[in-house]
């Protein structure tokens, strides 16, 4: 059953047939009964008007005004030979279109058409009755307004919910897109992170092994044991994001946990194993810091570190120092390496590449700033500052 009341809502025009045709079939059987007096009209006469009188109910809501002032005019010669009530029903049901589908104000126009229209045939004699006649006729006009007004009410009020639950739905997706965004953009700035910093100390310290194979292969042989060191703690930290965005809770494999702020020490030994010289310094506790300002901190000295493996050149120094103080954790890393050819180039706004954009945004993520650029007197400096309390 609503299986069949979907397909006729999905389908108006066929209910509208359907009532054109049963009130089709009052009028012919009130023919017929008249027929089978003597002062009943013809039925070559009665049939078409009836079938004219009524087929416009069919496009009721196709053609709701047009509909209407065409029964407005059948309803004379249909009235005047006394057909049955095809043009009362029909007159009815073109006023409730009205009010429904066209409005208010042509709906009013119309019934005031149909008073004037109802007077003169009681003027001319062709409707039965007096002022009795006109006050049932405008109290099943006044029947026919309030049911379309409320019928126009409940179709406005459907609208209404239909276009906020569009709304909503399209915000949801919306939402979904965004959400995806920033989840893409966090995976791709961590495997970043972690691929560019590893490639760049396996590259340098590929590069040294193979210089000192012959002549020192000690150095080469630590130089091999700091890229396989380096490729394995690689490999651990992208199978862990791996493992997030696969959604494998259950696996019962150890997580290997996101490296934070106290995790500076062991990185600056691994820089300094790959080549670089590195001086680190540390000031206040850094362990009580928010995960994600944490995270963040050690990204941007990793990145920051592996930016002067890869550019500043032989015989760079890198000098990272953090501070924290109540309200800030302030981070500088500083080394003096290619950035002496660079301090005589004017940099944008944006210098770098995705690596630099992507310290710019986790320094924003966390409402911080981030400055990078080469020294006046030469070499290259990143200076980040998060607060350390974030707002909730």
């Amino acid at each position: 059953m609503r299986r069949l009341s979907l397909w006729m809502r999905a389908h108006p025009m066929v209910g509208d047939v359907l009532l054109a045709l049963l009130l089709l079939l009052m009028d012919l059987a009130i023919l017929v009964a008249r027929t089978s007096q003597e002062n009943g009209p013809h039925w070559y006469v009665a049939l078409p008007l009836d079938v004219a009188m009524l087929a416009p109910v069919a496009f009721r809501r196709k053609y709701p005004l047009v509909m209407a002032y065409v029964i407005l005019v059948l309803t004379v010669p249909h009235s005047a030979l006394q057909l049955g009530i095809g043009s009362a029903t029909a007159s009815c049901v073109a006023l409730y279109t009205a009010v429904v589908y066209v409005g208010r104000r042509q709906a009013l126009l119309y019934l005031l058409a149909q008073f004037v229209v109802s007077l003169l045939q009681m003027w001319a004699g062709w409707a039965p009755g007096g002022w009795i006649t006109l006050i049932f006729i405008g109290l099943v006009f006044a029947l026919c307004w309030v049911l379309g007004e409320f019928v126009g009410a409940r179709r406005a009020y459907q609208s209404e919910l239909e276009a906020r639950l569009h709304l909503l739905e399209t915000e949801r997706d919306q939402a979904g897109r965004i959400a995806v965004a920033e989840e893409r953009g966090r995976i791709a700035r961590e495997l970043h992170d972690v691929v560019a910093h590893a490639v760049s100390v396996i590259v340098v310290q590929a590069d040294g092994a193979s210089y000192a194979l012959k002549s020192n292969p000690e150095l080469a042989e630590r130089a091999v044991r700091t890229i396989s060191d380096t490729g394995r703690q690689a490999l651990a930290e992208l199978r862990r994001l791996l493992q997030v965005l696969r959604g494998e809770e259950g696996t019962g494999e150890p997580r290997i946990p996101q490296p934070t702020a106290d995790s500076l020490a062991e990185l600056a030994d691994r820089v300094r194993s790959a080549g670089l010289p590195v001086e680190l310094s540390l000031d206040g506790e850094l362990s009580g810091l928010p995960a994600g300002v944490s995270l963040g901190v050690y990204r941007i000295v990793q990145e920051s570190l592996t930016n002067t493996l890869k550019h500043a050149g032989r015989g760079a120094r890198a000098r990272v120092r953090v501070r924290r103080t109540e309200n800030l954790v302030d981070v500088e890393i500083v080394d003096d390496g290619a950035g002496k050819a660079r301090a005589l180039v004017p940099e944008p706004d944006l210098p770098g590449g995705n690596g630099v954009i992507g310290m710019r945004e986790r320094a924003h993520l966390f409402g911080g700033v981030l400055q990078v650029g080469p020294q006046p007197g030469g070499g290259w400096r990143v200076h980040a500052s998060f607060p350390v309390r974030l707002d909730p």
